[in-house]
Protein backbone atom coordinates (compact mmCIF):
# COMPACT_ATOMS: atom_id res chain seq x y z
CA UNK A 1 0.00 0.00 0.00
CA UNK A 2 1.77 3.28 -1.00
CA UNK A 3 -1.24 5.91 -0.53
CA UNK A 4 -4.47 5.74 2.00
CA UNK A 5 -6.44 8.45 1.76
CA UNK A 6 -10.10 8.49 2.91
CA UNK A 7 -10.98 4.96 2.52
CA UNK A 8 -9.30 4.12 -0.72
CA UNK A 9 -5.69 2.99 -1.53
CA UNK A 10 -3.15 3.52 -4.01
CA UNK A 11 -1.59 0.12 -4.10
CA UNK A 12 1.66 -1.21 -6.37
CA UNK A 13 1.43 -4.28 -7.84
CA UNK A 14 2.64 -6.72 -10.48
CA UNK A 15 0.11 -5.25 -12.72
CA UNK A 16 1.27 -1.51 -11.89
CA UNK A 17 -0.37 1.06 -9.72
CA UNK A 18 -4.07 0.26 -8.69
CA UNK A 19 -6.63 2.10 -7.03
CA UNK A 20 -7.93 -0.34 -4.46
CA UNK A 21 -11.01 -0.44 -1.84
CA UNK A 22 -11.13 -2.95 1.04
CA UNK A 23 -14.20 -5.89 0.68
CA UNK A 24 -17.56 -5.16 2.54
CA UNK A 25 -16.63 -8.21 4.26
CA UNK A 26 -13.78 -6.85 5.35
CA UNK A 27 -15.06 -3.72 6.41
CA UNK A 28 -17.57 -5.42 8.25
CA UNK A 29 -15.39 -7.72 9.97
CA UNK A 30 -12.95 -4.67 10.70
CA UNK A 31 -12.89 -4.13 14.70
CA UNK A 32 -10.81 -1.14 14.75
CA UNK A 33 -8.87 0.98 12.19
CA UNK A 34 -5.76 -0.70 12.63
CA UNK A 35 -7.50 -3.94 11.20
CA UNK A 36 -7.94 -1.64 7.95
CA UNK A 37 -4.82 -1.10 5.18
CA UNK A 38 -1.95 1.23 6.04
CA UNK A 39 0.71 2.48 4.21
CA UNK A 40 3.82 0.08 3.67
CA UNK A 41 1.11 -3.05 4.17
CA UNK A 42 1.28 -6.17 2.68
CA UNK A 43 -2.13 -6.85 1.08
CA UNK A 44 -3.52 -10.02 -0.74
CA UNK A 45 -5.82 -8.48 -3.45
CA UNK A 46 -7.90 -9.19 -6.98
CA UNK A 47 -6.58 -6.98 -10.00
CA UNK A 48 -8.69 -5.19 -12.56
CA UNK A 49 -6.12 -4.76 -14.63
CA UNK A 50 -8.04 -3.12 -17.64
CA UNK A 51 -9.63 -0.54 -15.32
CA UNK A 52 -6.45 0.28 -13.36
CA UNK A 53 -8.29 -0.81 -10.40
CA UNK A 54 -7.98 -3.52 -7.01
CA UNK A 55 -9.91 -5.20 -4.58
CA UNK A 56 -8.03 -5.89 -1.11
CA UNK A 57 -9.13 -9.02 0.64
CA UNK A 58 -6.48 -9.27 3.34
CA UNK A 59 -3.74 -7.80 5.10
CA UNK A 60 -1.15 -9.66 5.15
CA UNK A 61 0.60 -9.90 8.88
CA UNK A 62 3.08 -7.02 9.72
CA UNK A 63 6.49 -6.95 10.86
CA UNK A 64 6.28 -3.92 12.74
CA UNK A 65 3.97 -1.02 12.84
CA UNK A 66 4.12 2.73 13.97
CA UNK A 67 1.06 3.75 15.85
CA UNK A 68 -0.15 7.24 17.94
CA UNK A 69 -3.16 7.80 19.75
CA UNK A 70 -5.90 9.21 16.99
CA UNK A 71 -6.35 13.24 17.89
CA UNK A 72 -8.80 14.55 19.78
CA UNK A 73 -10.77 12.69 22.68
CA UNK A 74 -11.29 9.04 21.48
CA UNK A 75 -8.76 6.77 22.49
CA UNK A 76 -8.58 5.09 18.90
CA UNK A 77 -5.26 3.60 17.91
CA UNK A 78 -3.90 5.35 14.50
CA UNK A 79 -1.72 3.61 12.52
CA UNK A 80 0.91 5.54 10.74
CA UNK A 81 2.47 2.92 9.12
CA UNK A 82 3.67 -0.60 8.91
CA UNK A 83 6.36 -3.05 7.82
CA UNK A 84 9.06 -0.27 8.89
CA UNK A 85 13.06 -1.47 9.50
CA UNK A 86 14.10 2.24 10.11
CA UNK A 87 12.32 5.21 11.40
CA UNK A 88 14.31 8.52 10.83
CA UNK A 89 13.75 10.82 13.45
CA UNK A 90 13.51 14.18 11.79
CA UNK A 91 14.56 17.00 14.13
CA UNK A 92 15.49 20.52 12.54
CA UNK A 93 18.26 22.46 13.81
CA UNK A 94 17.21 25.89 14.07
CA UNK A 95 14.70 27.26 16.36
CA UNK A 96 12.31 24.47 16.37
CA UNK A 97 14.84 22.37 17.85
CA UNK A 98 12.45 20.34 20.87
CA UNK A 99 14.02 17.84 22.91
CA UNK A 100 11.35 16.69 24.87
CA UNK A 101 9.50 16.18 21.66
CA UNK A 102 12.26 13.79 20.52
CA UNK A 103 12.11 12.09 23.76
CA UNK A 104 8.58 11.25 23.37
CA UNK A 105 9.21 10.14 19.44
CA UNK A 106 11.65 8.34 20.31
CA UNK A 107 9.50 6.47 22.79
CA UNK A 108 7.15 5.79 19.70
CA UNK A 109 9.63 4.56 17.57
CA UNK A 110 10.79 1.89 20.10
CA UNK A 111 7.50 0.66 20.82
CA UNK A 112 7.08 -0.13 16.83
CA UNK A 113 9.12 -2.77 16.47
CA UNK A 114 11.73 -0.75 14.12
CA UNK A 115 15.05 0.59 14.73
CA UNK A 116 15.29 4.54 15.31
CA UNK A 117 17.72 7.13 13.95
CA UNK A 118 18.05 10.45 14.70
CA UNK A 119 18.48 12.98 11.91
CA UNK A 120 19.44 16.46 12.53
CA UNK A 121 17.64 18.32 9.50
CA UNK A 122 18.75 21.98 8.11
CA UNK A 123 22.64 21.77 9.99
CA UNK A 124 23.52 24.70 7.57
CA UNK A 125 21.02 26.37 9.95
CA UNK A 126 22.90 25.79 13.26
CA UNK A 127 26.08 27.40 14.28
CA UNK A 128 26.49 24.73 17.62
CA UNK A 129 26.04 21.46 15.56
CA UNK A 130 28.58 19.85 17.67
CA UNK A 131 26.86 21.03 20.87
CA UNK A 132 23.20 19.98 19.85
CA UNK A 133 24.43 16.37 19.10
CA UNK A 134 26.08 15.66 22.34
CA UNK A 135 22.10 17.30 23.74
CA UNK A 136 20.40 14.30 21.92
CA UNK A 137 22.92 11.66 23.02
CA UNK A 138 22.45 12.35 26.19
CA UNK A 139 18.77 11.63 25.99
CA UNK A 140 19.32 8.79 22.77
CA UNK A 141 21.72 6.35 23.98
CA UNK A 142 23.47 4.08 21.81
CA UNK A 143 20.83 5.50 18.54
CA UNK A 144 22.66 6.44 15.72
CA UNK A 145 22.52 10.48 15.06
CA UNK A 146 23.20 11.89 11.63
CA UNK A 147 23.54 15.84 11.48
CA UNK A 148 22.60 16.68 7.58
CA UNK A 149 21.25 19.55 4.97
CA UNK A 150 19.38 18.13 2.73
CA UNK A 151 18.87 21.48 0.80
CA UNK A 152 22.21 21.43 0.44
CA UNK A 153 23.39 17.99 0.06
CA UNK A 154 26.03 17.95 3.31
CA UNK A 155 26.05 14.57 5.13
CA UNK A 156 23.43 12.27 3.10
CA UNK A 157 25.81 9.61 2.31
CA UNK A 158 25.67 8.97 6.15
CA UNK A 159 22.17 7.80 4.81
CA UNK A 160 22.85 4.99 1.94
CA UNK A 161 22.69 1.92 4.80
CA UNK A 162 19.24 2.73 5.47
CA UNK A 163 18.04 2.81 2.20
CA UNK A 164 19.47 -0.31 0.57
CA UNK A 165 17.25 -2.38 -1.63
CA UNK A 166 14.48 -4.23 0.44
CA UNK A 167 15.34 -1.71 3.34
CA UNK A 168 11.99 0.81 4.36
CA UNK A 169 12.25 4.06 6.12
CA UNK A 170 9.71 5.98 7.71
CA UNK A 171 9.92 9.84 8.44
CA UNK A 172 8.43 11.36 11.29
CA UNK A 173 8.98 14.51 12.48
CA UNK A 174 7.06 18.08 12.70
CA UNK A 175 6.08 19.90 10.27
CA UNK A 176 8.63 21.92 8.35
CA UNK A 177 11.78 19.65 9.27
CA UNK A 178 12.55 19.28 5.79
CA UNK A 179 11.14 15.61 5.44
CA UNK A 180 9.85 16.22 2.09
CA UNK A 181 12.61 17.67 0.96
CA UNK A 182 15.36 14.51 2.37
CA UNK A 183 12.53 12.42 0.42
CA UNK A 184 12.86 14.60 -2.87
CA UNK A 185 16.98 14.30 -2.23
CA UNK A 186 16.96 11.16 -1.80
CA UNK A 187 14.72 10.11 -4.90
CA UNK A 188 17.08 12.54 -7.51
CA UNK A 189 13.44 14.33 -8.10
CA UNK A 190 10.72 16.91 -6.89
CA UNK A 191 7.77 14.62 -6.18
CA UNK A 192 7.09 15.80 -2.75
CA UNK A 193 5.48 19.60 -2.44
CA UNK A 194 7.67 21.60 0.01
CA UNK A 195 7.53 24.75 1.28
CA UNK A 196 10.14 27.51 2.31
CA UNK A 197 10.61 28.40 6.16
CA UNK A 198 8.20 30.77 7.67
CA UNK A 199 10.23 34.09 7.66
CA UNK A 200 8.54 35.30 11.50
CA UNK A 201 9.51 32.77 13.35
CA UNK A 202 11.55 30.53 11.74
CA UNK A 203 9.40 27.56 11.65
CA UNK A 204 8.56 25.45 8.57
CA UNK A 205 4.95 24.90 6.87
CA UNK A 206 2.48 21.65 6.92
CA UNK A 207 3.05 20.75 3.46
CA UNK A 208 2.54 16.69 3.65
CA UNK A 209 -0.79 15.91 4.26
CA UNK A 210 -1.31 12.30 3.70
CA UNK A 211 1.39 9.40 4.16
CA UNK A 212 3.01 8.25 0.92
CA UNK A 213 5.47 5.33 -0.12
CA UNK A 214 8.04 6.47 -2.34
CA UNK A 215 10.12 3.38 -4.00
CA UNK A 216 14.09 5.00 -4.62
CA UNK A 217 16.30 4.21 -7.61
CA UNK A 218 18.42 1.97 -5.34
CA UNK A 219 15.32 -0.16 -4.38
CA UNK A 220 15.00 1.15 -0.51
CA UNK A 221 11.91 2.55 0.11
CA UNK A 222 10.80 5.60 1.89
CA UNK A 223 7.35 6.53 3.86
CA UNK A 224 6.83 10.20 4.45
CA UNK A 225 3.94 11.44 7.01
CA UNK A 226 2.79 14.36 8.03
CA UNK A 227 3.72 16.93 10.31
CA UNK A 228 2.07 15.37 13.86
CA UNK A 229 0.38 18.66 15.49
CA UNK A 230 -0.57 16.31 18.40
CA UNK A 231 1.47 13.81 19.32
CA UNK A 232 -0.14 11.50 21.85
CA UNK A 233 1.23 8.00 22.96
CA UNK A 234 -0.20 5.29 21.94
CA UNK A 235 1.11 2.16 24.94
CA UNK A 236 3.93 4.11 25.95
Amino acid sequence: VALEHKGMYRVLSADGNLLAEVTGKMRHEAKESSDFPAVGDWVAITSRKEEQKATIHAVLPRKSKFSRKKAGVTTEEQLVAANIDTIFLVNALNTDFNMRRLERYLLMAWESGANPVIILSKSDLCDDVDQKIREVEAVALGVPIHAISAENRMGLEQLDPYIQEGKTVALLGSSGTGKSTLTNVLYGDSILEVKSIREDDDKGRHTTTHRELVILNEGGIIIDTPGMRELQLWEA
